[in-house]
Parts: C-alpha cells; sequence; structure tokens
C-alpha cells in the first residue's frame, strides 16, 4: 500500500488527484499539508486524516511514502526538492516548474535519491490522441507539415476559476501556463525537438495574466504548430489538426473521435477507423504503480523538462515581442 501525502488542495485539480488515490487499491491518503493552514485542515478533516502544518514535519513522517503535489507553481521548486531529499516518490500537477533551471534543480533531487517521479500528462492517454501518434509513426501523413492545437474553457468569463489563478507570482502564467500546457505537451510529443517559437498573449478579462494566447512553433523537422488555449472561450473547446504531404488527422471533438486521410488510402476522403488504441492508465495510477510494483511511467523527468522548455520560451517570446531560438 503506498501511503501518500497530499501538499497543497491549491490546484482546481487537487480534489480529483484525492480520489483517484483513494480509488486505486493500492494507494491511500495519509495525511495533508498546505501553504495555507486553514484551507489545509479542514481538507484533512474532510478526508479523515492528519494535517501537518509544518512541511517538513510532514515530510519526515514515517507514514508518508509519497506526495501529491498541487502546490502554487512556485512553490514546485522547493517543495518537490525537499521532498525528493526526504525519500518520498512525487507525482505532480503540470507544469514541473516556470523555469528550465528550477526544473533542472527538482531533476536533480530525484534521480540522486532514486524516487520515482511522474507528472500529469493526461492528454497523452485518450485514444484519439493515442490514434495520432500512432498515424504518424507509420508514416500515414507523409512528412509532417502542421499541427494545431485547440484547448479552451470559459473558467475566466465565467469566474469559475478560483482567484488566485490571475496570481502571476503564484502562477508564473495565465491560461497559456495552466491549461495550454496540454497544446505544448502534445506538439513536443507529436513533432520532436522545437526551433524556434513566437507568441501572442493577452487579457479579455483585464486581470494581471493571459486568458487568451497563442504560440506558434517551428520544429526541427520543419514542422509548424499552432497552440490556442484561452480562459475565455464560450462552452469550451478541444480540437486537434495535423497535416501532411501524404495525408491528414483530425479530432474536432473528444465527443466525435478522430478520423484520418491518407494517400495509402487511394482517396483524398476522411476515414473513421474501425478501432482506437486502448486508454493507456490515468498518470497517477501509472505512478502509483510504479512506486508499487516498479511498472514504467509514461511522463517523467524528460517530458516534463521538455514541457518547460518550451513554455519559458513561449513567455519571453511574448514579452520581448520576439522569436525565441531553442538551444
Amino acid at each position: 500500500m503506498l501511503r501518500v501525502a497530499l501538499l497543497s488542495r491549491w490546484h482546481v485539480h487537487a480534489n480529483q488527484y484525492a480520489g483517484e488515490i483513494r480509488a486505486n487499491a493500492s494507494a491511500d491518503v495519509c495525511a495533508v499539508w498546505d501553504e495555507d493552514a486553514v484551507r489545509g485542515a479542514a481538507w484533512a478533516a474532510e478526508l479523515n486524516v492528519p494535517f501537518e502544518a509544518g512541511l517538513d514535519a510532514l515530510l519526515a513522517r514515517d507514514d508518508v511514502d509519497a506526495v501529491c503535489v498541487a502546490t502554487p507553481t512556485n512553490l514546485h521548486r522547493q517543495v518537490m526538492v525537499k521532498a525528493a531529499e526526504a525519500g518520498k516518490h512525487i507525482f505532480t500537477e503540470k507544469v514541473l516548474a516556470t523555469t528550465v533551471a528550477d526544473c533542472r534543480a527538482i531533476a536533480d533531487a530525484v534521480v540522486r535519491n532514486d524516487v520515482r517521479f511522474c507528472i500529469s500528462f493526461p492528454r497523452r492517454t485518450m485514444p484519439a490522441i493515442l490514434y495520432a501518434k500512432q498515424a504518424l509513426d507509420e508514416g500515414l501523413l507523409g512528412r509532417v507539415t502542421a499541427l494545431r492545437v485547440r484547448i479552451a474553457h470559459d473558467g475566466a468569463v465565467r469566474d469559475w476559476l478560483p482567484a488566485h489563478f490571475y496570481d502571476p507570482e503564484a502562477c508564473g502564467g495565465g491560461a497559456m501556463m495552466d491549461l495550454g500546457a496540454h497544446g505544448m505537451y502534445l506538439a513536443r510529443w507529436l513533432l520532436g525537438p522545437p526551433k524556434r517559437i513566437v507568441s501572442v498573449f493577452n487579457t479579455v478579462t483585464g486581470r494581471a495574466v493571459d486568458d487568451n494566447t497563442v504560440s506558434v512553433i517551428e520544429f526541427e523537422s520543419g514542422a509548424i504548430a499552432v497552440n490556442e488555449t484561452s480562459f475565455t472561450g464560450f462552452g469550451g473547446s478541444y480540437s486537434l489538426e495535423i497535416d501532411g504531404t501524404e495525408g491528414g488527422y483530425r479530432m474536432l471533438s473528444p465527443n466525435d473521435g478522430a478520423q484520418l486521410r491518407s494517400k495509402r488510402f487511394g482517396d483524398a476522403k476522411w476515414h473513421t477507423p474501425d478501432a482506437l488504441p486502448a486508454r493507456l492508465a490515468k498518470p497517477i495510477d501509472q505512478w502509483i504503480a510504479g512506486c508499487v510494483e516498479g511498472a514504467p511511467i509514461e511522463f517523467g523527468l524528460a517530458p516534463a523538462i521538455e514541457l518547460t522548455e518550451l513554455m519559458e520560451a513561449a513567455y519571453v517570446a511574448d514579452a520581448e515581442r520576439r522569436s525565441v531560438d531553442f538551444q
């Protein structure tokens, strides 16, 4: 049984992670810490587990094997380095950190202390998205030329996101840093190493962080990706389109499923696959299996750092109104 301490209820997915841990027969929630002691104590009472007001005290407990990190993003380095040094396995909400330098510090601590690590990349577990990767790997699209991903919701215009999601210091950014992370890690996974990036971020609702954003990324392969994300999209949206010299892929929404057209099919019509790849285990379930059974974890340190590499450059590109090259 993996005994997991919850580190903060700050993120909107914190409750989800608590539920997923308790739904897994190989794990349970055993304690809570929160940088907001009032919030943390209330959560611990709801979960009927101990609350620790001090992070060091929680990490010193011998009844804690692992931690689930949902703190403000600007606390990630401090919290995860301490957790790794205490020998606790780590599951974290994305992004790992807002700078590559902070990511490297976390990664060094994880490797040095031999703890298991997983970051939450849930869109990479979806059958329709796995089918896109399968089509690319099989060469059904020829040379990929363009990718467009749009993930948006209306949290800022309908005010259902918590107010602290608009704190630039705690979050490190707005819509792109949070929701846009999905498009970033999908594009990097599907298209490979990036070459340069440009961004245009603005705020529709007048908050201190971006809520309406676009980044355009050129990859070393020559493919160009457009990552659009917003907290101001009426009704929400989630679409992925890929074009290549010999075919194309589209998922206009998860409910619509995936379609493909390819020169190999002998026509230019869109075809719906007979079957999609099986859904992968949830990131948190992969992590639990990795900690308990030594099973492989799909979303480890390397893709976590790659996401921050894109995100850090995206914000520099917007702030400095220029194209940013990757080394």
